[in-house]
């Protein structure tokens, strides 16, 4: 068995669980640059993902606790829209990706680690998937979320 280093995780394995949904939490928040929130609008946010499938890995979430898109204001639908373009011209610009995925996840059994609606845009690049996941099922993250974050702050 082969050993991946990332002390990094102990933070979040360690930390208590909150009863409380951490998109709540964020949205409460008035720690943006702690949570890595890059934009606020009136109805939801941008945060970066903590546990990223590729550096940049973005979330917009409403502020609102609520687990369906057909739940969505009409209001809240259009600023998240608004949110996922804004998201992909910032990524565009500031990490050049050769392509996006973007997605939401509805319910823990589809993969969703909370039942708050949130919608995701990840920046591919081609060869971002090597020998890694294939051959020992880990992911390399190629760049720190601090630093990607402050990347990513300077063109919003």
């Amino acid at each position: 068995m082969r050993n991946l280093w990332a002390p990094w995780r102990m933070v979040y394995i360690s930390a208590p669980k909150n009863v409380e949904c951490f998109l709540c939490s964020y949205a409460k928040s008035n720690r943006d640059d702690e949570l890595f929130i890059l934009k606020r609008g009136k109805y939801s946010f941008i945060v970066l993902n903590a546990y990223p499938y590729n550096n940049g890995h973005l979330m917009i979430a409403p502020y609102r606790h609520i687990i369906y898109p057909n739940d969505l204001t009409v209001e809240e639908s259009m600023e998240i829209m608004d949110f996922i373009s804004l998201s992909i011209d910032v990524l565009k610009r500031a990490l050049s990706p050769d392509g996006f995925n973007i997605g939401v996840n509805i319910g823990r059994a589809a993969g969703a680690g909370v039942e708050h609606l949130h919608f995701h845009v990840v920046p591919r690049w081609f060869g971002d998937t090597n020998f890694m996941p294939i051959l020992s099922e880990t992911k390399v993250i190629s760049q720190h979320i601090r630093s990607t974050f402050e990347v990513l702050k300077k063109f919003l």
